[in-house]
């Protein structure tokens, strides 16, 4: 598993420069041919691994209700999101894979409720939720790494 926690640690690390190389215009504007912009993306692969790997575990997670909502599959940017907000995804983006490698290792994740994922992926364990949960991600960032060219 430190193998995966490495390429996670990574994406993640990715994933923070967007917050440094765009501005909070661009980081809200959707363009066009697409259903979502870069904050989008980023908040979505935040919760989805909150999801994913708490939820499913039967544990809470460290992300509110209203945040899932916002970011969860299928919905869509309706209004800009604060720089208040964007500040607040950034930190727990950095802060999250620590705390989810730390319950990891510390044996919180006693049950994983198994899940067919969307794009079809069968998850039975915690190792294969955190496993697929890099492919989300990279998915994503494929994603952004279109966006950005057009924002």
């Amino acid at each position: 598993m430190n193998s995966v926690f490495k390429i996670w640690k990574r994406n993640r690390e990715l994933y923070q420069e967007f917050f440094e190389k765009y501005s909070l215009e661009q980081l809200n504007e959707t363009p066009q041919g697409f259903s979502n912009n870069l904050i989008w993306n980023i908040g979505h692969v935040l919760i989805a691994q909150q999801v994913l790997i708490y939820k499913s575990s039967g544990l809470e997670g460290y992300v509110s209700d209203d945040l899932i909502d916002r970011y969860k599959p299928g919905s869509r940017p309706t209004n800009p999101v604060s720089e208040a907000d964007v500040m607040h995804i950034k930190d727990l983006m950095a802060q999250l894979v620590e705390k989810t490698e730390e319950d990891f290792n510390g044996g919180k994740f006693n049950i994983y409720n198994e899940r067919t994922t969307s794009m079809g992926f069968h998850l039975a364990t915690i190792e294969e939720a955190l496993t697929y949960n890099n492919y989300h991600e990279a998915l994503h960032l494929g994603y952004m790494m279109s966006i950005r060219k057009l924002v």
